[in-house]
């Protein structure tokens, strides 16, 4: 366990607690001195890549079902137990990892903790309860015909990233229907691995007591080497959902590198320049000056193994084709040079959403945790406020000039296909 720690790549001092359990599972903390509250996340490798095949949806079904009794408690005296902390829950699924966790008032984080070590390692898993559990899912994947924004960009990444990275974290319906109890208790046995978790806490908190508490939850799980996921191909480079709606929903992506890359910040400065606000050329270019979208947006968008930059455009289908030539011009464009004050002005976007998103709890525990998996450190606020400050006009270009961003997977929903050549 430590306290302060030195980080030999940018020489800052960066306050932080880390501790290893007897299994290998991790254990990451981040002291915030202005706040009364704590919030944590587990951190499991049940994401929706790690699924086998035909089981897509299943993480979302596991995230529902360990909740509906574990321990003592059955469904109703686990949620009573839970809201009489007054914690604010939050759950997330990403390729690599189903996360579970919480936000509270800093003195029941113990309390907490052990209700969470209970859904983790001794849920219930009852039929009846599977039952509910799977139809909620099939609800929101059903859900989502009324957000076809969601629908295209959780197509796009499933046919961007080779399979099953980007395998839909929502699911799909008729893999869904077919999914049963007994599949998903195996999922959960195999996948539920401590030695592969990673716990995270922010906020007000003692670390030694969260690792005294923690190594009596999960100490005496079994240590298990983590199952590789297998790589394919990827899917078709274009995909049309037929809608017969007024509207033509439009998802872009194309390659970039990877948060571990030394261009990792260039690269995202050249994405805010793109698409980080009103001033931004997408926003501009596409929107005010053509009229083409009613909405146009960038980000960056990376996993471990891959990464990308996708971009939606929402317009109608006498549009849709002009709408998708002038983005990828767009991207072209950035190589011919950006401006020193398109460069400042993305520092600053970058620097606020980071400002903004260091003074929540549950995002910084969120952050450490992902830090350690994609780069096998932490990095600091101070860290990634100087990193995002060094990228100059020339760097920017540079980083730009090597990507040819030519190559784009295409998604649409609407009435009319379109050409991507």
């Amino acid at each position: 366990m430590c306290r302060l720690i030195k980080d030999k790549n940018t020489n800052m001092a960066q306050r932080l607690d880390k501790h290893i359990l007897k299994n290998g599972m991790v254990l990451l903390g981040e002291p915030m001195d202005a706040v009364e509250s704590a919030a944590f996340g587990f951190m499991l490798p049940a994401g929706a890549a790690t699924a086998p095949e035909k089981c897509c949806g299943a993480a979302n079904v596991i995230s529902d079902w360990i909740f509906r009794g574990a321990g003592v408690r059955n469904s109703r005296q686990l949620n009573d137990a839970l809201d009489g902390l007054g914690l604010h829950r939050a759950a997330g699924i990403s390729s690599s990892h189903l996360s579970i966790g919480a936000a509270l008032e800093a003195a029941r984080l113990s309390d907490a903790l052990r209700l969470y070590g209970d859904v983790i390692v001794a849920p219930h898993l009852a039929d009846d309860q599977f039952e509910l559990a799977r139809q909620l899912a099939v609800d929101e994947l059903l859900s989502l015909d009324d957000d076809p924004r969601q629908k295209v960009m959780l197509k796009l990444r499933e046919n961007f990233y080779r399979h099953p990275l980007g395998r839909s974290t929502v699911g799909h319906v008729e893999e869904l229907k077919a999914l049963t109890a007994e599949a998903t208790r195996e999922i959960i046995k195999s996948r539920f691995n401590m030695s592969g978790t990673i716990f995270s806490v922010a906020g007000k908190y003692d670390f030694h007591s969260v690792v005294q508490e923690l190594a009596g939850l999960f100490d005496d799980t079994d240590i298990k080497q983590p199952e590789p996921v297998k790589l394919g191909e990827r899917d078709s480079k274009y995909t049309h959902i037929p809608n017969d709606g007024a509207q033509v929903h439009i998802g872009l992506m194309t390659e970039t590198v990877k948060p571990d890359d030394d261009n990792y910040y260039n690269c995202r400065v050249a994405v805010s320049v793109l698409s980080g606000g009103m001033s931004a050329r997408l926003f501009t270019e596409v929107r005010e000056k053509r009229g083409l979208c009613y909405a146009i947006s960038a980000r960056y968008h990376g996993l471990k193994e891959a990464a990308g930059i996708m971009c939606y455009g929402g317009t109608t289908p006498e549009k849709a084709q002009e709408t998708v030539d002038v983005i990828r011009a767009e991207f072209q464009r950035l190589g011919d040079g950006i401006s020193e004050a398109e460069l400042e002005r993305a520092k600053v976007g970058l620097k606020s959403s980071l400002i903004l998103q260091s003074e929540s709890s549950g995002s910084r525990a969120g952050a450490i945790a992902s830090d350690y998996y994609v780069l096998g450190r932490v990095r600091s606020l101070d860290e990634i406020k100087e990193k995002i400050e060094q990228p100059s006009v020339d760097s920017v270009v540079g980083f730009l000039r090597g990507q040819k961003f030519s190559d784009f997977t295409v998604v649409t929903i609407g009435p009319r296909q379109v050409n991507v050549k």
